[in-house]
């Protein structure tokens, strides 16, 4: 296993509280992680963490075998895309300019950063005709697959997801869901998301880290997961999901 993110006993507090204790985690390159608790868990501190939005008290995080605090913030992010909730989408900007902004602030040609946002619009699946459009304009399922391809228009190697279907009905949420994933596998990327679903996080993630307090309780594949845990915590957190696929088989046995 070639390690592509790698936390060593990193630690955060915040006005004196811990909000995430010292932490070891290791991500394999091209591995899907599900980042899933309660609020309060640690989950988007870790990831923060990761993309050097903050930095830790104590410990190193390494990319790619690199320490990210000899590293620049724009230069740590050019490899690293980040989708927000909240999309974060530049209102005054088009649909085009949002996909763009980044390559725009690494100096891309014009031609390159035009034809990447057509590429881009394919990828996720809006049409072209958009590009010209404002945000507000959008639906909020288009307004998210706009934030998706902004995060990969510098064609990092990392993506990072902060409940980034969180806001969504539960049909949109499923199909960008679905195209997510397929996007991982299709352009090899590292990809780490943050989810209070768990049920969604055991169909989509190839591993699942379960936090609460601050503390990682458990890192295991979804079907190490579905078939129990000892911590009292994260056998709670499963219950549900466990119970819904206990139901499901059980009704597809007839």
């Amino acid at each position: 296993m070639t390690a592509a993110i790698v936390l060593e006993e990193v630690s955060k507090t915040h006005g004196g509280q811990t909000v995430l204790a010292p932490t070891s985690l290791t991500i394999a390159r091209g591995a899907f992680v599900a980042l899933v608790g309660g609020s309060g868990a640690g989950k988007t501190t870790l990831l923060k963490l990761i993309n050097g939005l903050s930095a830790p008290d104590t410990g190193r995080v390494l990319i790619d075998g690199a320490d990210i605090a000899d590293q620049s913030g724009p230069a740590l992010r050019r490899g690293i895309g980040y989708v927000f909730q909240e999309i974060g989408l530049f209102p005054h900007m088009t649909v085009a300019r949002n996909i763009g902004i980044t390559p725009e602030l690494l100096g891309w040609p014009a031609a390159e950063i035009a034809a990447r946002t057509e590429e881009l619009l394919d990828l996720v699946a809006l049409p072209r005709a958009i590009a010209g459009r404002a945000p507000s304009q959008l639906s909020g399922g288009q307004r998210q697959r706009v934030g998706v391809a902004r995060a990969l228009a510098a064609r990092p190697s990392i993506l990072l997801m902060d409940e980034p279907f969180g806001a969504l009905d539960p049909v949109t949420r499923v199909a960008l869901a679905d195209d997510v994933r397929t996007l991982h596998e299709r352009l090899g990327l590292t990809t780490v998301m943050v989810t209070h679903d768990v049920g969604e996080a055991l169909l989509l993630a190839d591993a699942v880290v379960v936090m609460a307090g601050g503390k990682v309780l458990a890192h295991v594949s979804p079907t190490e997961l579905l078939a129990g845990h000892p911590d009292p915590a994260v056998a709670d957190l499963i219950a549900a999901p466990r119970k819904q696929a206990q139901r499901l088989a059980e009704l597809a046995r007839g």
